[in-house]
C-alpha cells in the first residue's frame, strides 16, 4: 500500500473517530439555561467580590422573556479552597449565596473551575461558564487541554479580566478562543461595562447565538466586541 493511501486511511479514521465523538456529546435542549459563575475570591479581589454582589442580578433580569437561567456559584479561596453551590433560579438565593462568602489570600485555582465544568456538563448540559478574575498562577498547558475538552462539549467560557495582569489576559484569551468563548477586560471602576458583560453572557445562556446578537445590536461596544468572538 503506498504512503498516500496509508495517508488518506490515517485521515479516514481520525475524521470517523471525530464525527463519533461529537455524537456523544450532550445535547443542548433543555428549556432552561445552565450557566456557572465562577469567582476568584482570593484577597486581591475583594473590592471587586462585593461589586460582582452588587451586579449579579443582571444574569437574571436579562434573561427573564428567555426562559430564565438556573445558575451555580463558584469560587475558589485561601488554600485549595474550592466550592460549588446548587443551581439557583432566583436572584436573591444567590445574592445570599455570594454574601456568605469573604474573600482569602491563596493561588488561583482556575484548572479547577474549568474540570468541574467538564464535569457538570457531562451530566447536563452547560450553556455557558462565566470567570472573573485577575491573574493565573497556574499553568498554562493544562487549562489550555481543559478549555479544548470545554469546547468539544460545547461549553463556552467567558474570561472577565480584571486589571491589566499581561501573563492572566494571554492565558484567559486562549482559554476563552479553545471553549469557544469569548474574552473581555473590564475596570473594578467601570460597574456598568461588568453588568453589560454578565447581561450578555446571560442572554447567550439563554438563548442562544441569535439572542446575544439581537442584544448586541442594541448595546455598548464592549458587547460587540464580545459577541463576535463567540463561534
Amino acid at each position: 500500500m503506498s504512503d498516500k493511501e496509508l495517508r488518506a486511511r490515517s485521515d479516514r479514521q481520525s475524521i470517523d473517530q471525530f464525527i463519533n465523538k461529537v455524537r456523544t456529546l450532550p445535547q443542548q435542549g433543555n428549556a432552561q439555561g445552565r450557566l456557572i459563575f465562577a469567582l476568584d475570591a482570593t484577597a486581591s479581589r475583594e473590592a471587586t467580590w462585593d461589586q460582582a454582589c452588587h451586579l449579579q442580578s443582571e444574569l437574571f433580569l436579562a434573561t427573564k422573556d428567555l426562559g430564565g437561567l438556573a445558575i451555580q456559584l463558584c469560587y475558589y479561596r485561601g488554600y485549595g479552597e474550592f466550592k460549588a453551590t446548587g443551581f439557583v433560579t432566583e436572584t436573591e438565593k444567590l445574592l445570599n449565596l455570594m454574601n456568605g462568602v469573604s474573600c482569602l489570600g491563596g493561588r488561583t485555582q482556575i484548572s479547577r473551575v474549568l474540570a468541574h465544568a467538564v464535569k457538570e456538563t457531562r451530566a447536563e448540559a452547560i450553556k455557558a461558564v462565566v470567570f472573573i478574575g485577575d491573574c493565573c498562577e497556574e499553568p498554562v498547558d493544562e487549562l489550555c487541554h481543559t478549555a479544548g475538552e470545554l469546547g468539544m462539549l460545547r461549553t463556552p467560557v467567558f474570561m472577565f479580566h480584571e486589571g491589566a495582569d499581561a501573563h492572566a489576559q494571554a492565558v484567559f484569551q486562549q482559554v476563552s478562543q479553545l471553549s469557544g468563548g469569548a474574552y473581555a477586560p473590564f475596570d473594578r471602576n467601570s460597574p456598568q461595562m461588568l453588568k453589560d458583560l454578565m447581561a450578555a453572557v446571560a442572554v447567550y445562556a439563554s438563548g442562544g447565538a441569535k439572542a446575544l446578537r439581537d442584544f448586541s445590536s442594541r448595546s455598548s461596544p464592549e458587547v460587540k466586541r464580545l459577541t463576535q468572538q463567540v463561534r
